[in-house]
């Protein structure tokens, strides 16, 4: 694809004036010198040192805020704020709002995005700065603000994800006494955006079935004050290459700014050195002359013996620091550090798919050479959407706890927005890759003017050029379901395909426009019929199919999506949802997007029993009907490989506490479904294949007997052994089979399997399997539970289900949670009079 001149203009001429950030990992509480003779400080303003002020959109500037002398003590008396974080969170801390998580609290605070919110910092400056220049550096403002320092007017910016700075250096007020040292930062919050499409792109998506009508906005990363000399860094980039022969070259793309009038000679010196490994150092110098204004300079380092970055399940991810000075003459004018792993992604052509006919591309990933299957799932995140709430230690328990359930990748998706520096750096050291839609357009419109499109374009590249030194970052997705909802489809597939132009510019990673790609408006727009799925079709048609009916019906080359539902625990649930509404559920419930029909009937599936006894019983059996599904669906998905390539389920965690999606709750709690996809995702995992899971118990159970194994390594000289036992515990039978090489990157079934134990039982037969190598070790373990019953007759039965539930929604809308309450609809006789009225959903039991 082209882009037009007009855009390649506009977005180089955006990247020299915004594209002023500095890697985050360097950042500590006051300053920072490094390399030796390094000059560069870096200031850290984020803290709870902050206060913020309310008012009417347009008023704060009349009456005088940015005037506000910097040694005044006037907003010592407005609320206390912390940076990063957001105005909810921040409200809440200060009392001015309940807490919107709380019940249908939400709902009372909608009165705080019709303001304009003022953020305020003092700080001093006692040290003279010299022949440098300093910069205030914002890494993350959402969504549009103002900024003055001592009533000077330094700019405004849009755009969430995109960093920005200001010169002060002409601005400061420096001094050895307390009052002429003092320095008055303030920001100027807007109202946030209330239409999604004029933002798309620059802002999350604020909607979507897992989240109510509020819109966050805050300032969501670090602020920090940054000195240099007056040539300095604005980005590097260590864009590396495996060679043939084993050996490396790492290229260090370095984007220098000469902000002074004058031509300037400059040395660099380069080190770089393994970080968790240990290796030898290797320095490098090299000069360039540097004219004023912004220039890209490229040096190779070449590595003879490099040790290469591996997903966990392939091998080690190993990790890279760079170390640069930047010299005039004896003095460093700036210093850079960057972390990067040597990596080669690459994609293939999946078998079993006609190119140009069944599919338009290639979704087999290769890292280094090799396959990597990916056993995944969507973030949800962030951990909060009120990112005020969220701890960078809370990052390093989720992505553990994704690793510790055998995941290989996180993908991060256009409902959600890239992630922070923090969460990129653990995947790298934990060896979990990303596959990421780069900027969130969960959305179907956006503007149809030119230097609007470039905007959301510029955000693009703003974003990948931040990521982009992340080993773990393997894939780059366009949109989100955006083409399920786009008006004029070529448009949208025109858009699509240029944002990944501009992406691939600054990173040679895999692209796809869109997931999934296979609605009507995608095919409309010419892509193929069996691009992706998003197996969602069970939960929003809930009845249609029992659940192993429905997977069979699917045989794509990826899932991006497979999605269902469940209830947090207990404890969880008592500290979301008020105690006279826990059960039988009151309309905070519903608030909290418990789709309480469906629920039941996903119990009924997995169960025959709706299991609505008791709170704890509904709750754990929704957590393990999830939990059911998604084992049979990832087996019954692994076993298509390497025809299928990739499994992301929706979602690993939620970003606030509902009744959706996520495996673990917005508690970083793993619900009982955790251990099942634990289970479901061993790389080496012995499964059984199966059409049903009612039996008559007149008939004999068959199966099949799969491995499938993501390992780079054979398991010679196996058995498998397979056991029925009935509800007591009891065996009933017992089988062992010699299958051999179990051998890498591979699926295989290896036996029919044939009991006949169903006239043993009343109600279920549960088989364990078991799979020990030539020494006898288990190396995979697998259980399942089966029911009695006629599978017709429940697919019949769920049906009907369908049928009920289609009216109430017809009736009422999907996404309206009233229709569960008689009281409020005014059903059976019931209305709602008295705010002394707790109503409770039907069909639930007291």
């Amino acid at each position: 694809m082209i882009i037009s001149s007009k855009l390649i203009k506009s977005v180089l001429i955006n990247l020299v004036i915004v594209a002023c950030t500095i890697t985050a990992s360097f950042a500590q509480p006051n300053t920072m010198v490094s390399h030796s003779e390094n000059s560069q400080l870096i200031r850290d303003l984020s803290g709870v040192k902050w206060t913020m002020k309310m008012m009417l959109p347009g008023e704060g500037v009349k009456m005088g805020l940015p005037k506000l002398p910097p040694e005044d003590i006037e907003t010592l008396v407005w609320n206390y704020a912390k940076v990063p974080g957001d105005v909810y969170t921040d409200l809440w801390k200060a009392g001015a709002i309940e807490d919107p998580y709380f019940g249908r609290n939400s709902v009372k605070a909608q009165w705080v995005q019709q303001y304009e919110w003022w953020y305020a910092h003092q700080f001093h400056v006692s040290e003279p700065v010299g022949d440098k220049v300093v910069k205030i550096v914002f890494e993350g403002v959402d969504y549009a603000c103002d900024v003055w320092l001592n009533g000077h007017y330094l700019g405004r910016h849009e755009g969430a994800f995109s960093g920005f700075s200001f010169d002060v250096t002409k601005y400061l007020r420096i001094s050895k006494k307390r009052l002429e040292s003092t320095n008055m930062l303030m920001i100027k919050l807007d109202p946030p955006p209330r239409v999604n499409a004029l933002v798309a792109g620059k802002k999350t998506p604020w909607f979507g079935d897992y989240w109510r009508d509020l819109v966050p906005f805050g300032i969501f990363r670090p602020v920090k004050m940054i000195s240099s000399g007056k040539v300095r860094f604005e980005d590097v980039y260590a864009n590396t290459k495996i060679n043939k022969n084993g050996s490396a070259d790492v290229k260090l793309e370095l984007t220098v700014e000469n902000t002074d009038t004058e031509t300037k000679t400059m040395n660099f010196i380069a080190t770089l050195e393994g970080k968790n490994f240990t290796s030898n150092i290797k320095k490098v110098k090299f000069s360039s002359i540097v004219k004023p204004g912004v220039h890209k300079i490229d040096y190779t380092v070449h590595l003879e013996k490099p040790k290469l970055w591996w997903p966990w399940d392939m091998g080690k991810p190993n990790l890279y620091k760079a170390r640069i000075s930047l010299k005039e003459g004896k003095m460093n004018q700036d210093f850079k550090e960057i972390t990067f792993g040597i990596r080669e992604v690459t994609s293939k052509w999946n078998p079993g798919f006609v190119k140009n006919v069944d599919v338009s591309f290639p979704r087999s990933t290769y890292i280094n050479g090799k396959f990597h299957f990916i056993r995944s799932a969507c973030w949800g995140g962030p951990p909060d959407i009120f990112t005020g709430r969220t701890s960078i230690d809370e990052y390093k328990k989720l992505i553990q706890l994704a690793k510790d359930a055998n995941m290989n990748n996180i993908r991060i998706f256009g409902w959600h927005p890239p992630e922070i520096p923090e969460f990129y750096q653990y995947c790298d050291e934990m060896g979990i890759t990303v596959w990421q839609d780069i900027i969130p357009l969960g959305t179907g419109n956006i503007p149809d003017k030119e230097e609007k499109l470039a905007e959301i374009f510029n955000e693009g590249v703003r974003v990948i050029k931040e990521r982009r030194n992340h080993p773990s970052l393997i894939m780059m997705e366009g949109g989100e379901e955006m083409l399920l909802r786009t008006r004029d489809a070529q448009f949208g597939r025109a858009f699509l395909e240029r944002l990944g132009d501009s992406l691939q510019t600054y990173v040679n990673l895999p692209y796809v426009p869109d997931s999934p790609l296979t609605c009507e408006v995608s095919k409309e727009a010419g892509f193929k019929p069996k691009e992706a799925v998003h197996a969602l079709r069970y939960f929003y048609d809930m009845g249609t199919f029992l659940h192993e009916d429905w997977l069979q019906t699917l045989e794509y080359p990826i899932v991006p999506e497979f999605a269902i539902t469940s209830v947090p625990s207990v404890e969880s649930l008592k500290k979301f949802i008020p105690k006279d509404e826990l059960w039988p559920p009151g309309l905070s419930w519903g608030h909290h997007w418990a789709d309480l029909v469906r629920l039941r009937m996903q119990n009924w599936d997995v169960f025959g029993d709706e299991k609505i006894g008791s709170l704890e019983e509904f709750v754990n059996a929704s957590q393990d009907t999830q939990g059911i599904i998604f084992q049979n669906g990832i087996e019954y998905f692994r076993r298509q490989k390497p025809n299928l390539s990739g499994i992301a389920l929706c979602h690993f965690i939620t970003y606030w506490p509902d009744m959706k999606w996520g495996i673990v709750d917005n508690y970083q709690v793993p619900k009982r479904s955790y251990n099942f996809v634990k289970k479901a995702y061993q790389p080496l995992l012995i499964n059984l294949g199966f059409k049903k899971r009612r039996w008559s118990k007149n008939e004999p159970f068959t199966g099949e007997l799969w491995v499938v194994n993501d390992l780079f390594e054979d398991y010679k000289g196996c058995k498998a052994t397979i056991t029925f036992k009935n509800e007591k515990g009891m065996e009933l039978d017992s089988q062992i089979f010699s299958i051999g090489t179990v051998k890498a990157n591979s699926a295989k079934k290896f036996k029919d399997i044939s009991a006949n134990v169903m006239n043993n039982v009343d109600t279920r037969v549960f088989v364990e399997l078991q799979l020990t190598d030539t020494s006898g070790k288990m190396v995979s373990s697998n259980d399942y539970f089966f029911l009695i019953g006629d599978q017709k007759e429940a697919a019949k039965k769920f049906n009907q289900m369908r049928d009920k539930r289609r009216v109430l929604e017809s009736e009422y809308g999907y996404g309206n949670y009233y229709r569960f309450y008689d009281d409020i609809v005014g059903e059976q006789g019931k209305s709602y009079q008295s705010g002394t009225q707790i109503p409770r959903a039907r069909g639930y039991r007291e």
